[in-house]
């Protein structure tokens, strides 16, 4: 179970620092169905049951695969349940990633979320940047942030998150609408946003780490595993314990497709590191 002092506000909510991404819900390469729907809500209700009250998820894995699923498994939702999408992508037939940022597919993708997931008003929506598809970049995100927040005064979407972006991109969006979270990829063989996390926790803002144990290729390092065989720990709970432990205002968004894998990831919010553990995994980026 999760350690109930173990929160931080998302988006006016006290969640769990610990929660669920729902893309490896989704096929291969977070395209088509899953290989085991019954699994797949099996998943989604063992998270609930364990704490989970903070969610991942976009209507594009799959797409439209993972909101189905959420919805069948969980609705009517539990109310302290925060559900947060991104929009700001699409898939081709081919599974890949394209750019979605004009305002009409921007409104397309908030009605696709909203009818997928059965609600009536998306908590937080994160624009995702696809400037380049494998990291930030930059570029002004005016325009798609502003036709979100559009969206946000018509009353489908209650709070505003960024994905994907550099420092630059995230002052220039305070400048359009109030940000209450930021996700980029961070863990700990990649550090490249230790300022931002920093930066943002002085202003109670939450991140979100995506890929928290390295995503499609996970966290390999010996210094890792000797510190999780001291601690009678597997080295991916090592892992999220040191992204819990490395700024208050970090919530971790691990994914997988198995009950007992998730059971292994919620464990971590019970594993505190000793600072010569915490020295040691510092080394490593």
């Amino acid at each position: 179970m999760i350690d109930e002092a173990g929160t931080y506000s998302l988006a006016g909510r006290s969640v769990k620092r610990l929660g669920y991404g729902a893309m490896q819900l989704a096929g291969p390469g977070v395209f088509g169905p899953p290989h085991d729907p019954d699994q797949a809500l099996a998943v989604l209700r063992a998270a609930i049951a364990a704490g989970v009250n903070h969610i991942d998820t976009s209507d594009f894995y799959g797409p439209h695969v993972t909101n189905r699923l959420i919805r069948e498994a969980l609705s009517p939702y539990p109310d302290d349940l925060l559900i947060v999408t991104k929009i700001g992508a699409r898939r081709g037939e081919d599974a890949s990633w394209l750019p979605a940022f004009e305002p009409d597919e921007l409104a397309r993708a908030v009605e696709d979320n909203l009818a997928n997931l059965g609600l009536e008003t998306l908590d937080v929506v994160n624009l995702r940047l696809m400037f380049d598809v494998h990291g930030p970049a930059e570029g002004s995100l005016a325009a798609p942030l502003k036709a979100i927040a559009d969206l946000q005064r018509q009353g489908l979407v209650r709070h505003i998150g960024l994905s994907n972006i550099t420092l630059a991109q995230f002052e220039e969006a305070r400048d359009i609408a109030e940000i209450v979270g930021v996700q980029n990829q961070y863990n700990l063989a990649h550090r490249g946003d230790d300022a931002l996390i920093d930066m943002l926790a002085t202003k109670g803002i939450a991140y979100v780490p995506f890929f928290p144990l390295g995503g499609f290729s996970p966290l390999q390092s010996s210094a890792l595993s000797h510190v999780a065989e001291r601690l009678s720990a597997t080295p991916m709970q090592v892992a999220l314990a040191w992204l819990l432990q490395r700024a208050p205002n970090i919530l971790l968004i691990p994914g997988t497709s198995s009950v007992a894998h998730l059971h292994e990831n919620l464990a971590a919010a019970s594993l505190t590191l000793p600072d010569e553990a915490v020295a040691e995994l510092d080394a490593i980026g």
